[in-house]
């Protein structure tokens, strides 16, 4: 990795210094004849009659919804920033999800504003601008242009997003001088809250939050192809790992982490969580992100990942699959129940039932399985009344889906687990078995064996649409799909 240059020198006071210095850079500082020609020389590169992106008609919609939710109030959603992962090295910047669905925005520091007027809202996004090439921070700064990219023009951003853009520097005094009732996405930028810090409540901010989180419950034209592209990509990563489950068995779960990764990455996305690979009895560990365990003929893998697209959707999909291609009598009969039991759980998806309903009638099935096999005292009615399954099911069957793989996680609750399904809501249903190594109250043969099968569903208006039906579910079109796959 490169080193930055700087225009210190020695001499300069520290709270003078325009660009962090960074420290046992070989360049001590900047001649005056470098910093003047690094002036001039440079090509017009500004993009001029540039198309909106391709949700702004939605993106407009959703602002004008939310103008209308909170009349009269100044409303602020930020970006956030970019973080430190260690010394100088930063995590890939994910732009919060409120920001990105009000205005199909990615930039880091920047801040949507909707400020009161005439009845309605005055949209604003405030963004950092391209960096002149006077000040030296295009070359200078390790945030600089000849660093990590060109940034948009202000003007480029307005033709995109259909928003009147403003330099993000000027906003935080803007908003010390505001008057009037203010409400702001917190969690994102400091430097915005503390610039709001006498003006705003955490009651009021926390509606905010809330109305964004539940306004996306039920998704658009757009949004619902952009889950389709997902869910797409993953089905063509999960057939990329099968072909090379034989160099898996060879390495570790980190080829089959590596291999999905890569089908995002050549398709132009990224994933949408740490990606499960779990293997032979790691698939009983839920959440198995670490990825380093063997992987062995004749044991399961449980694969949970998501492709998730440019602007932010993703996918949550799950399969377990037979590392050899073939279930032997006891896996098959574990699966089977648990794609009994997601199949009872799709079924009961549909407009005008309740949220529970679909978790409810999964659960069921895998309770009559555990008491049909021994593994738990009936009745049936009494397992679920008691939560006795939960030992070996542990999780909810399901969550809603959408720019965030456990979407519309500040709804209230009467709004998503207690609400009703409508037309347009995505959501997972996915249940599993998992007997725990270490569990002696079931028979040793039954230990290390996790199971779980999880599609994307969408309520339709006359029932549901699993997005990602590309993939098998069932045990003999799970075999014979990895055999033609294999070859």
């Amino acid at each position: 990795m490169a080193q930055e240059l700087t225009p210190e020198t020695p001499e300069t006071p520290e709270e003078e210094q325009p660009i962090k210095q960074r420290k046992n850079g070989l360049y001590p500082g900047v001649s005056d004849e470098l910093a003047e020609n690094m002036t001039s020389g440079w090509a017009d590169t500004e993009l001029r009659d540039l198309k909106p992106i391709a949700q702004a008609s939605q993106t407009a919609a959703r602002r004008t919804a939310l103008s209308a939710r909170f009349p009269g109030e100044r409303l602020v959603i930020p970006a956030g920033h970019i973080k430190t992962r260690s010394n100088d090295t930063e995590y890939a910047f994910r732009a919060s999800t409120e920001y990105a669905y009000l205005t199909g925005d990615q930039s880091e520091d920047g801040v949507l504003v909707l400020e009161p007027k005439d009845g309605g809202h005055r949209a604003t996004v405030y963004l950092l601008p391209r960096s002149n090439r006077e000040d030296g921070e295009f070359w200078l700064s390790g945030q600089g242009e000849l660093w990590v990219g060109r940034r948009h023009s202000l003007a480029e951003a307005e033709q995109l997003l259909g928003i009147p853009a403003k330099d993000v520097r000027e906003l935080a005094e803007q908003l010390r001088e505001a008057t009037g009732p203010v409400r702001n996405v917190r969690g994102h930028d400091a430097g915005i809250e503390s610039a709001l810090t006498d003006k705003v409540t955490a009651e009021r901010d926390d509606e905010l939050r809330v109305y964004l989180s539940e306004a996306r419950a039920v998704k658009d034209e757009f949004e619902i192809g952009e889950l389709q592209k997902a869910c797409d990509s993953t089905a063509r990563g999960f057939e990329d790992v099968v072909r090379i489950l034989d160099k898996a068995e060879a390495t570790s779960e980190r080829y089959i982490e590596g291999t999905f990764f890569l089908r995002a990455r050549v398709e132009g996305n990224d994933i949408g969580y740490g990606s499960i690979c779990a293997a032979g009895p790691h698939a009983t560990t839920l959440h198995w992100v670490r990825n380093d365990g063997p992987v062995r003929s004749g044991e399961l893998l449980l694969l949970d990942a998501g492709v998730e697209t440019h602007t932010l959707y993703t996918a949550d999909i799950t399969r377990t699959l037979p590392i050899n291609g073939r279930f032997n009598e006891l896996q098959r009969k574990i699966y089977d129940a648990v794609y009994e039991s997601q199949e009872a759980g799709i079924a009961a998806v549909k407009p005008g039932a309740k949220y529970r309903d679909f978790h409810d009638a999964s659960q069921r099935v895998l309770a009559e399985k555990l008491v049909e096999w021994g593994l738990v005292e009936g009745p049936v009615e009494r397992v679920l009344e008691l939560g006795l399954q939960r030992r070996w099911t542990l999780h909810g069957t399901g969550h809603m889906l959408g720019m965030d793989v456990h979407d519309c996680a500040a709804a209230r609750t009467e709004a998503y687990v207690d609400g009703t399904l409508e037309p347009g809501m995505c959501l997972t249903v996915e249940p599993g078995l998992y007997f725990q190594a270490d569990d002696l109250t079931v028979p040793e043969e039954y230990r290390g064996i996790g199971v779980r099968i999880e599609d994307d569903i969408l309520v339709t208006e006359d029932g549901n649409r699993n997005l990602s039906a590309a993939l098998p579910r069932q045990a003999d079109e799970i075999e014979a799909w990895m055999a033609s796959l294999k070859g």
